[in-house]
C-alpha cells in the first residue's frame, strides 16, 4: 500500500490538491482511501459531494458515552465511500478547547489500524491530508508511527508558504531518520504569480534536496468545483485542469524518490534566497 501524506501551510489547497489527486488515482483504477487529519474535518468535502462526512473521534466519543470502547465501532460507521467509489475519512479533533488535536489524529489513525480498515477495503493508496502549520510532535505523528512514508509539501510563491513548508522540512529531517520514510518532492499550488513561481519553487525544493513534481494553475474551474462539491476530474473531465491532476497522480504513482531533506536552517538566508527571486520580477 502506498501512504502519502499531503503537508503544507494552512489555506494552501492541501484539501484541493489531496481531493483531487485521489479523484485521478480512482479514475486510473486504484482503490484509493483519503484520511482527513484536520480538526475542521473538511478534507474529502468535495469528494462526498459537498457534504461533511461524520468524523472518527465523535463517533469514538460517543461509544465512550455509553460505556463502550473502540472495538464497538464498525466500520461503516467513520469509513465513508464517495459516489466515485474513493474511501473517506475524517479524524475530527477533541471538543474545543479540550485535549491535542495532533493526539486526537493519532487516536483516529489507531483505530483505523486495529480496526483493520485497510486490509478490509484492499486499499492501494492511502492519502493523509496534514494540517501544516503547527510541527508539533502530535501532527507528525502520521509521520512518526509510520502511517505516511511519502511525504509531498504544498506550497506558493508566497513567503509564508515557503517559510512553512521549510519549517516542516526541518521535522521531515528529523523524523525520516527513524524509518523508511523522506520527502518525496513539493507541488506548487499557484497564488497566480505564475513566472515567480516557476523559478522560486523549483530552486526551493532543490535547495531541500527534493524534486520539484507538478505546477497546479490559480483557476476559475478548480474554484467551481469546489463550490459544487466536485473534483475536477469528475466535474470537468475534459478540462486541461483535469489533465493536470491526471498528470500529478501519474507522477506520483511513479515516484520512488523519499529523501532526508536539508531545510535551510537560518532564516536570514532563506529570506534572502526569497527576495533575490523577487527582484528579478
Amino acid at each position: 500500500m502506498r501512504q502519502i501524506a499531503i503537508y503544507g501551510k494552512g489555506g494552501i489547497g492541501k484539501s484541493t490538491i489531496a481531493s483531487n489527486l485521489s479523484a485521478a488515482l480512482n479514475e486510473k483504477g486504484y482503490t484509493v482511501l483519503q484520511v482527513g487529519c484536520d480538526p475542521k474535518h473538511d478534507s474529502t468535502r468535495i469528494l462526498a459531494g459537498g457534504q461533511f462526512i461524520p468524523a472518527v473521534l465523535e463517533t469514538y466519543r460517543d461509544q465512550l458515552r455509553i460505556g463502550k470502547d473502540e472495538y464497538a465501532i464498525k466500520l461503516d460507521k467513520i469509513v465513508f465511500r464517495s459516489p466515485a467509489g474513493i474511501y473517506l475519512v475524517e479524524a475530527g479533533g477533541p471538543e474545543p478547547g479540550v485535549g491535542c488535536a495532533g493526539r486526537g489524529v493519532l487516536t483516529a489513525l489507531q483505530i483505523l489500524k486495529d480496526l483493520k480498515a485497510f486490509e478490509t477495503y484492499g486499499i492501494d493508496v492511502a492519502i493523509y491530508d496534514v494540517l501544516g502549520d503547527v510541527v508539533c510532535g502530535g501532527f507528525a505523528m502520521p509521520i512518526r508511527e509510520g502511517f505516511a512514508r511519502e511525504i509531498y509539501l504544498i506550497c506558493s510563491g508566497g513567503f509564508m508558504s515557503i517559510y512553512a513548508a521549510n519549517n516542516i522540512a526541518r521535522a521531515i529531517q528529523r523524523l525520516a531518520r527513524r524509518g523508511d520514510t523522506g520527502l518525496a518532492g513539493i507541488i506548487c499550488n499557484s497564488n497566480g504569480d505564475e513566472v515567480f513561481e516557476h523559478t522560486m519553487i523549483p530552486e526551493f525544493a532543490a535547495k531541500l534536496g527534493t524534486s520539484f513534481v507538478q505546477f497546479i494553475p490559480r483557476s476559475p474551474v478548480i474554484q467551481a468545483c469546489e463550490l459544487e462539491g466536485r473534483s475536477v476530474v469528475e466535474h470537468s473531465p475534459h478540462s486541461r485542469e483535469a489533465d493536470i491532476f491526471r498528470d500529478l497522480a501519474e507522477a506520483i504513482i511513479n515516484n520512488d524518490s523519499r529523501v532526508i531533506p536539508s531545510p535551510i536552517n537560518d532564516l536570514a538566508v532563506l529570506e534572502q534566497v526569497y527576495r533575490q527571486h523577487v527582484s528579478k520580477k
